[in-house]
């Protein structure tokens, strides 16, 4: 059975949350940060990682999608926070490279 990932892109401010599933969790990330899909990650320039999960299937992935978009706002902000306090990109780690800042431009 194929690996599932359930992960959380945000903007620049890490004010906006998108919650989706994948089976390619470094090539979903770089259509997000290509702006390669329309829609609303591209509309609200969500192209920070800021949290994944790992699941043994597709299946469990869309089952943890469905209950993450039911919780509250705070629930899903301090869920990031546990593994990751500062809310940093962590497309860096994930794909090896440095991430460039779509707001700005830099590095």
């Amino acid at each position: 059975m194929k690996t599932g990932y359930v992960y959380i892109m945000s903007n620049y401010k890490r004010t906006t949350f998108y919650i989706g599933v994948t089976n390619s969790l470094e090539r979903r990330v770089l259509e997000h940060k290509q702006g390669s899909t329309p829609g609303f990650t591209q509309r609200y320039k969500l192209k920070y990682l800021v949290y994944y999960e790992v699941a043994a299937s597709m299946w469990e992935a869309i089952a943890r999608e469905k209950q993450l978009k039911n919780w509250h706002r705070d629930w899903k902000i301090n869920l990031i926070k546990s593994v990751n306090p500062e809310m940093k990109d962590l497309s860096v780690e994930l794909l090896g490279q440095e991430s460039i800042d779509a707001e700005t431009g830099s590095a």
